[in-house]
């Protein structure tokens, strides 16, 4: 396994669904024996621990606002889950190399999971019908992704997390620039029929 793609990856795929990564990087390991997955990821007890919060995120990330709640706790929880993966695949560089990989993982794993709370904010402030839990389920088909590619193909993972990275920057800017605007013409037909109202009013006053 390539060492920098792999970490940037997992990092990427941490700041989205960190327990998935854990969990799915631990099955490769253990169950298909893909090289390169640190030992600590296919101990039992990790695998269940993982496989029991992601079953929690799963359910929690698809209802609207309870997934902006759950993100602001995983601020730091996603971020050190990447720097930890990062270390672990880093093995037995140096120290220099441990801490570079560390936090390249977390730094990866922030980005992308500041760009991931951004998107549910706009989709929970639009003021059209958005389903949370299709883009929910988006992000987990697409997490799995890049996790099989981070075991099998680490440089096509490099270039699909930044590539995603990037255009979820862009994503972020217009959904909330078009979040925005849609309070905007819903504040000024408030505003409107108010004044409408008033004038009717006034109106049959006279």
């Amino acid at each position: 396994m390539e060492l920098l793609p792999a970490v940037f990856s997992s990092g990427w795929a941490s700041g989205v669904n960190a327990y998935l990564v854990v969990l799915g990087l631990g099955l490769y390991g253990r169950v298909f024996g893909a090289d390169g997955v640190p030992e600590a990821l296919m101990r039992t007890d990790v695998l269940i621990a993982a496989g029991v919060m992601y079953a929690i995120e799963f359910v929690t990330d698809k209802i609207p606002y309870v997934d902006s709640l759950w993100d602001t706790v995983s601020t730091i929880i996603r971020p050190t889950i990447g720097a930890i993966i990062g270390l672990l695949l880093a093995g037995d560089a140096s120290s220099v190399e441990q801490a570079t990989m560390a936090t390249v993982g977390g730094g990866s794993a922030l980005a992308s999971h500041l760009v991931k709370a951004g998107i549910r904010l706009a989709v929970n402030g639009s003021p059209e019908p958005v389903s949370n839990a299709s883009v929910s389920l988006g992000e987990d088909i697409t997490v799995a992704g890049v996790v099989t590619l981070v075991v099998y193909h680490p440089w096509w993972a490099l270039g699909v997390s930044a590539t995603l990275l990037v255009l979820g920057i862009v994503i972020v800017v217009l959904l909330l620039r078009w979040v925005r605007q849609g309070w905007r013409r819903r504040r000024e037909g408030t505003t409107t029929r108010r004044r409408s109202g008033k004038a009717e009013v006034d109106r049959r006053s006279a």
